[in-house]
């Protein structure tokens, strides 16, 4: 039998709400956990009671521990009626439980029983688990009648005083060295043997305490968020987790905040570091025996070394590095800064500077950063030599200015490393560029002169800005000023540094043309406009080359040539899409006088990844070295690469302003190719999370583990966990609940739209541009990892997806069958109480026609009552069993991982073609049978057959007469029962309506 307790430890309540009529309540606390039920003694009159109560739960199954919960309802107990009213409750999760020795008190926050409950203030408690064998379980619960000398008893003699044996002793020197391990729960097997085995033997004592949060691997929560067709593999599922963040305990969303100070970042974990700054050194002595001294600083702690780059022949340098190293892998309590000079076979000892690690100042911003110092070089015997050295020391954490930029020590780089290879693993911040359309509106040529004066000119006009090319529709006319009048729509990015290239040129003959004349237009210089107004047009001169443009002087010579009229401008009212409509990260228009104030803040804390899989072999071993990539907006984010790490802990956080709800935020995790590898190689993807920012509660605070789910030829793959902590807050209550009824993309998109054929086009062209742009900063972001988190491919064609949208359609319309199938029951009376029920609800709303609306509301109404009790508590993430992933035919994998055009031989390119013929062939079966029924509509009235037409046009005018004379209230009544006859009253053959409907003629007879 097993000794596992859950010890609760009730403090105290603050500032309750008052419940007795007098401005105070006599309150008590009901603790329930696992069938189990004690109460603290009843404080009269007190609205910040005092019990410092214990009581101790048995655990029947500790292996279902993280799956309970405990709940403490606080209550106001009424002595004239003895009963009780309720004040608030706090309800723990099993995952919250620690050791004895890790728990602490927390002030929970009091939540409310229902919507109508009125709670305020907190409850302290402190919980935890112990497997003392010597500590019994409480009394149970008293009675009601008892409550009224329950303040003469002490709960606290319900249980032994004495501490349990998994709490270390305060005054005990072994405290300093002892070490909690995580032990798992017992097995249920070696229960059953204990219990089988001798009496007389002695069991050694275990403890099964639930370790901390914060350092070790903690117990998660399965979530399911989806039920049913769309359910997955467990080992898919999201996992809710309660870490140790610096804001305090996540528990159920909820910060729990403990004795230690709140940080800046509130949604990581604190990481300690010793910052070492090294900025200069003066006076140094020349060491070569030409007198030159080439110097570089070695920052060295324990078995951790930090070398700073070196100058040639420079006696007075300035580095102006910072070093970083983990506190909490520090082995050592002195710091070495040494100065030596770079040669060819061995390096040069000039000096050195020593620190106590112990004497270190720690610094917690918002200080002021710690001035750097001069400090005099010793020897290694410690006598002062000539030169000094700037440094600055001191402890601190990722919330440093310094952070960012430093050399970490848990980025070591591998020696098969590039030299450039620091700047490729620091955290960045990326600001993508702002985007512009630019519409080209080609209009007429005038006065064109070509080669050959005895033909007229088949011109088109190529319009390019960087690598976009569009071509007018050539125009054969009988003159030599063409029209052509199209409009072109192109992407350009700010600052403008590419120019609008205009070349019209003249067909002369199958694939061989020439060049008329070219315009060139700087972007700078083009009229920008924020709504739908006209732009004036203009006349440009054609040149015959590029540069003849772009001289200025030459166009305002006064001379004879050739004019392009042409209207351009830069539309700043849409939304250039660089990501696909369904979860764009940002939906505001170009133009920055249009944005709307921000409604709310979004923050993120990368906490780590687990359970990565190997993507690389280093030493005899596979490694990954890993970073995460956040976007939302034009805002992107990386983190720092932790080098050789299968569980990098990232813990950086990160803020973005939120303009729209229904916006989506991405973070994928990519291994980083530069580190140990060539420098063509591309980063691979390990998976990406995708998280709406509408389906976050606003203020809480969200602690997954998210799986990171790839689909590989072979098929679906997980490659590890993302743990993730994220915070929506919102700035504005009544803009945020406008911001529903406003249109999702800005107005121009409405008034003139874009074809879908130009969407598409323009967000290729725009990730193309972001692309270029993110890969020239330092650290680049790749084209391959924008790409990956922009979705560049999603509109391309793949056999899954259509399965999976058709099988999304079948779920959708789901509901309307499922009611077809029950109304189909109805009338064929298969509950005959069920079916006399709808023909009473049938009846009354047919003779009260008003009720029709109000009842359908109010039904929705009751429906989303009743499903608010099963709402999704944790934001939705990627499922396989709606992507189809789990079912899928490995051709149609190979089909969708390759390239466009294919590379796959003909054989398999035939048997594919085929496939997709048979699926067409389905599809146009489908479409013509919708069609054949509309057409049957339409020979209602065409006289195409006349004996039916005349027979339904008979039909209209007895109908109209019958209508006429006959109250609306007694044909539908009398419809409504022929529909829902008794099945003895049916004919297992069709109705004549429906015969009257199938034999009309459709067009069908006239396609070959």
């Amino acid at each position: 039998m097993s000794h596992l307790k859950l010890g609760v430890e009730v403090v105290s309540a603050y500032e309750l709400m008052p419940k007795d009529g007098q401005g105070s309540s006599n309150a008590f606390v009901e603790l329930h956990f696992d069938g189990q039920k004690f109460r603290t003694t009843t404080k009269e009159k007190d609205l910040t009671p005092v019990w410092n109560e214990s009581f101790y739960f048995n655990i029947s199954d500790p292996h279902n521990l993280s799956n309970l919960a405990l709940d403490a309802y606080v209550y106001n107990h009424n002595r004239t009626t003895n009963s009780k009213s309720f004040l608030g409750k706090v309800r723990l999760t099993g995952t919250s439980f620690v050791p004895y020795s890790d728990a602490v008190v927390l002030h929970y926050p009091l939540e409310k029983r229902s919507i109508f409950s009125r709670v305020k203030g907190e409850l302290g408690l402190k919980v935890f688990v112990t497997d003392d064998p010597s500590i019994r379980s409480s009394n149970p619960l008293p009675a009601m009648e008892s409550f009224g000398h329950s303040d003469s008893r002490s709960t606290k003699s319900q249980a032994p005083e004495q501490v349990p044996s998994s709490a270390p002793d305060p005054f005990s020197d072994d405290k300093a060295r002892r070490r909690h391990t995580f032990h798992h729960l017992p097995n249920a097997n070696i229960s059953q043997q204990q219990q089988h085995s001798s009496p007389s033997a002695t069991q050694p004592s275990m403890n099964y305490g639930a370790y901390e949060m914060k350092s070790e691997p903690q117990a998660s929560k399965i979530v399911h968020t989806y039920s049913g067709l769309s359910s997955q593999p467990t080992d898919y599922a999201l996992k809710e987790t309660s870490p140790f963040l610096g804001g305090g305990q996540v528990i159920g969303g909820r910060v729990v905040r403990g004795d230690l100070r709140a940080s800046t970042y509130d949604l990581v974990e604190q990481m300690r570091y010793l910052f070492v700054r090294v900025v200069k050194a003066r006076d140094l002595p020349s060491k070569d025996v030409t007198g030159s001294l080439d110097p570089f600083v070695e920052v060295k702690v324990g078995n951790y070394k930090g070398i700073t780059k070196y100058y040639e022949k420079k006696q007075n340098p300035e580095w102006n590095e910072v070093f970083a190293f983990s506190r909490e892998r520090i082995q050592s309590s002195v710091l070495e800064v040494a100065v030596k000079d770079k040669d060819v076979v061995k390096d040069d000892y000039v000096g050195l500077v020593r620190f106590d690690l112990n004497e270190v100042p720690t610094r917690v911003p918002p200080d002021s950063p710690l001035a750097a110092e001069w400090y005099r070089l010793e020897d290694r015997k410690g006598e002062k030599k000539k030169g000094e050295l700037m440094l600055a020391v001191w402890y601190g954490t990722q919330a440093d200015e310094a952070f960012p930029d430093a050399w970490h020590s848990d980025a070591v780089t591998p020696t098969d490393s590039p030299s450039n290879v620091s700047t490729h693993i620091r955290s960045k911040v990326y600001h993508s560029p702002r985007l512009w359309y630019v519409r080209v509106n080609v209009m007429e040529a005038q006065d064109l002169v070509i080669s050959d004066k005895n033909r007229f000119p088949d011109a088109y006009v190529k319009v390019q800005i960087g690598n976009q090319v569009l071509k007018t529709k050539s125009v054969q006319s009988r003159t030599l000023n063409p029209v052509w009048n199209e409009d072109m729509m192109f992407v350009a990015s700010e600052p403008f540094e590419d120019h609008l290239i205009l070349t019209v040129e003249d067909r002369v003959g199958p694939n061989k043309d020439e060049t008329i004349g070219k315009v060139v237009i700087p972007l700078h210089s083009v009229e920008k406009r924020a709504d739908d107004r006209i732009v004036h047009t203009r006349w440009f001169n054609l040149e015959k080359s590029v540069s003849a443009a772009l001289d200025g002087d030459n166009a305002k010579k006064d001379k004879f040539s050739s004019r392009l009229h042409l209207r351009v401008c830069l539309d700043g009212g849409y939304h250039v899409l660089d990501e696909s409509t369904h979860y764009s990260s940002d939906l505001r228009p170009t133009a920055k006088q249009l944005w709307k104030p921000s409604i709310g803040v979004l923050e993120l804390g990368i906490l780590n990844a687990d359970g990565l899989h190997p993507m690389k072999t280093r030493d005899g071993r596979g490694t990954a070295d890993t970073y995460c990539v956040a976007k939302y907006g034009h805002k992107w984010v990386r983190t720092r690469t932790i080098i050789n790490s299968l569980s990098a802990k990232y813990n950086e956080q990160y803020t973005w302003e939120v303009y729209d709800p229904a916006t989506v935020l991405t973070v994928g995790v990519f291994d980083n190719s530069h580190i140990g590898g060539s420098s063509g190689s591309k980063d691979v993807k390990i998976g990406k999370v995708r998280i709406r920012i509408s389906t976050l509660e606003t203020g809480r605070v969200y602690t997954h583990s998210y799986p990171l789910l790839v689909l590989h030829p072979s098929g679906v793959k997980k490659m590890g966990e993302l743990h993730l902590a994220i915070r929506f807050s919102y700035t504005s209550f009544a803009n945020m609940m406008f911001q529903y009824s406003r249109p999702l993309l800005p107005k121009m998109h409405y008034v003139r739209p874009l074809t879908m054929a130009q969407q598409d086009m323009l967000r290729h062209q725009a990730v193309n541009i972001v692309a270029a742009r993110l890969s020239r900063a330092e650290p680049p972001l790749r084209k391959e990892v924008v790409e990956y988190m922009s979705d560049v491919d999603s509109h391309l064609w793949s056999m899954r997806r259509s399965k999976a949208n058709f099988f999304r359609l079948m779920s959708v319309f789901s509901g309307l069958f499922a009611a077809g199938k029950w109304f189909g029951e109805v009338c064929m009376w298969r509950n005959p109480i069920t079916t006399v029920l709808v023909h009473i609800l049938f009846v009354m709303l047919v003779y009260f026609p008003e009720l029709i609306l109000p009842t359908v509301f109010l039904y929705m109404f009751m429906i989303g009552l009743w499903n608010y009790r099963y709402r999704p508590r944790y934001p939705p993430h990627m499922n396989t069993r709606i992507s189809y992933a789990d079912a899928v035919h490995p051709d149609e994998l190979d089909e969708e991982f390759d390239t466009f055009p294919t590379t796959r031989s003909p054989d398999i390119v035939r048997m594919r073609y085929d496939r997709l013929r048979s699926v067409a062939g389905r599809i146009q079966t489908v479409v013509g049978d919708v069609a054949t029924q509309g057409e049957r509509i339409q020979a209602l009235l065409s006289w195409r057959d006349p004996r039916a037409t005349a027979i339904f046009v008979i039909f209209c005018l007895v109908a109209a007469v019958v209508l006429y004379v006959t109250p609306f209230q007694v044909l539908a009544l009398l419809a409504g029962c022929y529909i829902m006859r008794h099945p003895r009253f049916r004919h297992k053959t069709p109705s004549a309506p429906i015969n009257f409907f199938r034999r009309l003629p459709a067009r069908t007879d006239s396609m070959l």
